[in-house]
């Protein structure tokens, strides 16, 4: 017979998983100092982010450089320690610095990059600089706004028909960045792009079965809809997991910031799919197609993802029936990150979380730790273990 943990040793082990979290964190941010790690581990270790004819040895380029700024962050929250502060506000600068520039700028993943790197230095520390860094971040994402589609195109030169209309369904994690700017400024363009471009996809990259798209595609010139596909899913009728723990979140944090409970209803159809096709231990496979007897990889990090969505889902409905359920189940898949996928012995892996997957299909970070999934784990601690912590998203 199971033995379920009470309350005070669920407490006890999540108290324990923050402060080894911390330590990670610490270790790591003194080991890359103003650089930057890869986006994932290999064999158990980060490396420097590669250097490119544009781009030096742990140079801020990609996507995932900011999951690094923001565990700084959550760990100067969450300890006071003023070494995460400097380190935290040495990488703002450094975002700042990035979006000036120019440099590595022809992506949605704006929005991920610049709210956990220069919009938490504005919000924790009214520091102007960062705040013009991050309106300036959020005008770029504007321009990947295409009508009549509706869209954020999500990557590449906006000339690129390959890409020409396309958007995935990470990119509802970027429209608070646009929320954001319209906040400080006053601007509707930036709060009609979130309506439109969250309707769209909960119109289209939504199935009726309430699984999802990696990607959808939109004619840009006259803003039909074209086809669903996936780029890091096993097919593409089937459900990519951190995809699908993508919706959750995305669509609670975009009904957060409109209003539109069509939305939150979309963001509860991807938190139900999701809960029903996790196998026994509460963490996915990395596409949900896949179940217990299967010996395909896990993706600890999507799990780490809808932990931190369905806690959302908590707070947004307190006193609910199904918010009390989503925080149930989200403290059961937190206790089994922390007792199955954590390091037991943290000097050993850089990662806070083993067993991650990058890009299956491009045999990329497959069983390796991964930055989006140690913040995103680092995040649900704090969220449990700091009662009124109030989100950079």
């Amino acid at each position: 017979m199971t033995t379920l943990p009470t309350q005070d040793s669920a407490a006890t082990a999540t108290e324990r998983a923050r402060t080894a979290a911390l330590e990670t964190v610490r270790r790591n941010s003194a080991a890359f100092g103003s650089g930057y790690p890869d986006d994932t581990t290999r064999g158990g270790r980060y490396e420097k982010r590669p250097a490119t004819d544009e781009f030096p040895l742990g140079g801020n380029r990609g996507w995932t450089t900011s999951f690094f700024s923001g565990m700084e962050w959550l760990a100067w929250q969450s300890s006071g320690d003023e070494v995460f502060l400097d380190a935290a506000r040495t990488h703002a600068a450094d975002f700042a610095r990035r979006v000036r520039s120019g440099e590595d700028l022809d992506t949605h993943d704006l929005g991920f990059l610049y709210s956990l790197s220069t919009v938490p230095a504005w919000r924790l520390l009214d520091d102007d600089d960062a705040r013009e860094a991050s309106l300036l971040a959020a005008e770029h994402l504007m321009l990947r706004y295409l009508e009549p589609a509706g869209i954020i195109q999500a990557w590449g030169d906006l000339s690129d028909p390959k890409q020409r209309g396309r958007t995935i369904v990470d990119s509802l994690m970027n429209m608070p960045l646009l929320t954001w700017a319209g906040e400080q400024t006053g601007d509707e363009r930036y709060s009609n792009a979130v309506r439109s471009h969250t309707a769209q996809l909960r119109e289209h990259i939504m199935r009726v079965d309430d699984s999802t798209f990696h990607t959808f595609y939109w004619d840009a010139e006259t803003g039909e809809p074209l086809r669903g596909a996936t780029e890091q899913g096993a097919g593409d009728d089937s459900c990519w997991a951190r995809g699908q723990a993508w919706g959750i979140y995305g669509f609670a944090l975009n009904y957060r910031a409109t209003g539109d409970p069509l939305l939150l209803e979309t963001a509860w159809r991807c938190a139900d799919y999701f809960l029903a096709h996790l196998p026994a231990d509460s963490v996915p496979f990395w596409d949900l197609v896949y179940t217990d007897g299967s010996d395909a990889p896990r993706d600890s990090s999507s799990a780490a993802i809808a932990v931190c969505g369905l806690l959302e889902l908590a707070a947004l409905e307190p006193g609910s029936e199904r918010g009390a359920r989503a925080a149930e189940r989200a403290r059961t898949m937190l206790d089994s990150l922390i007792e199955n996928y954590a390091p037991r012995n943290p000097e050993d892996f850089d990662g806070l979380l083993m067993h991650g997957v990058y890009d299956l299909p491009k045999n990329n970070g497959v069983d390796e730790g991964t930055l989006w999934g140690d913040y995103f784990y680092l995040e649900a601690l704090t969220r449990v273990s700091l009662p009124g912590w109030k989100s950079f998203w």
